[in-house]
C-alpha cells in the first residue's frame, strides 16, 4: 500500500462507506472479546506478576475497542448503539474469540495469534488513507509491543515445558491460525473497496507481515505457518468473517448488560 491522501468521507459511494464501517467493527469488536478474554486470565494466571501483565492488557484492548468504535461518528453512526446494542449475530470479530480460552496454553496462543492478526490490521490501517486512523491506531500499535514480548515469551516457554503443555499449546495454535488467517486475508467485494481507496492493505500483504511476525516464534512449538491453510468454511461477507458468533455470555459481558443501569456517558 502506497502512502495515501486523506480519504475523503463525504464524497465517499455507498458500497465504500459500508466497507469502511465494516472493518471499524471487525476491529472493535475482535479488540473488545480480546479484552474480556484477557480479563478471565487476571486472576488465573500462572503467576501474579503475570496476572497483573493480563490485567494490563485487558485495559489496553478496551481502550482501544473504545477509541475504534469512536470512528464511527467519522461515518454519522451511533458509537454507543455499536457498542452497547448489537445482538451476537451482528459480531466482526476472529471468530475464535467467540468463547472462553479454556486454559492458559489456548491464552498464551490467542496472544501470539489472534492479538498477532489485530497488530496487523492495526498498523495497516494506521498507515492508510482514514485520518482517524492515523491519528489514533499509533498508540494502539505501541501498547501491542508489550503484548507480542509476553506472548512470545510464554509461547517459548511453554513449547519448552512438559509434554501436556506441549499438546495443549499446539491443540490452540491448530485450532486458532486458521481462523485467525482467514479473518485477516480477506479477499471479498469489501475488503477490495477498501484496498482501492487506501484504507488498508490487500489480504495477502496483511497475511505476509503476520508469517513474518510470528514465523520463529510459532517453529518454536513445531508449528509452520507457512503451511498452514486459511479455514475454508462459509464466509460472511456482511459481518467480514467465519461462521458462528460469540456466545451469551460474551456478549453480555461486551455490552455490559448486567450493569446497563449504572452506565454513564
Amino acid at each position: 500500500m502506497t502512502t495515501p491522501n486523506v480519504l475523503d468521507l463525504p464524497s465517499l459511494d455507498a458500497d465504500t462507506r459500508a466497507a469502511l464501517q465494516r472493518h471499524i467493527l471487525r476491529l472493535a469488536d475482535s479488540k473488545r472479546l480480546m479484552g474480556i478474554r484477557y480479563s478471565d486470565w487476571n486472576l488465573g494466571a500462572p503467576t501474579v506478576e503475570t496476572g497483573i501483565a493480563m490485567s494490563s492488557m485487558t485495559q489496553d484492548e478496551w481502550g482501544h475497542a473504545r477509541l475504534l468504535y469512536a470512528m464511527l461518528k467519522e461515518l454519522d453512526l451511533d458509537p454507543m448503539a455499536a457498542e452497547h446494542e448489537r445482538p451476537a449475530d451482528a459480531y466482526g470479530n476472529v471468530g475464535s474469540l467467540d468463547s472462553q480460552f479454556p486454559d492458559w496454553a489456548a491464552t498464551v496462543a490467542g496472544i501470539v495469534i489472534v492479538d498477532g492478526v489485530l497488530r496487523a490490521q492495526l498498523a495497516a490501517f494506521s498507515r492508510g488513507s482514514f485520518e482517524p486512523a492515523q491519528t489514533r491506531c499509533a498508540k494502539m500499535i505501541s501498547e501491542e509491543e508489550f503484548h507480542t514480548s509476553l506472548g512470545n515469551a510464554w509461547y517459548r516457554r511453554l513449547a519448552a515445558s512438559s509434554e501436556e503443555a506441549q499438546q495443549l499449546l499446539r491443540d490452540a495454535t491448530d485450532r486458532f491460525l486458521p481462523v485467525a488467517l482467514a479473518w485477516l486475508g480477506t479477499d471479498d467485494a469489501a475488503t477490495r473497496l477498501l484496498v482501492e481507496a487506501g484504507v488498508t492493505d490487500s489480504g495477502a500483504d496483511l497475511l505476509a507481515s503476520f508469517k513474518d511476525a510470528v514465523r520463529d516464534v510459532l517453529a518454536s512449538g513445531g508449528v509452520d505457518v507457512d503451511t498452514v491453510q486459511p479455514a475454508s468454511a462459509s464466509w460472511d461477507e456482511a459481518r467480514g468473517r467465519g461462521p458462528g458468533h460469540p456466545d451469551d455470555d460474551t456478549v453480555e459481558r461486551a455490552r455490559g448488560d448486567r450493569n446497563r443501569s449504572l452506565l454513564v456517558e
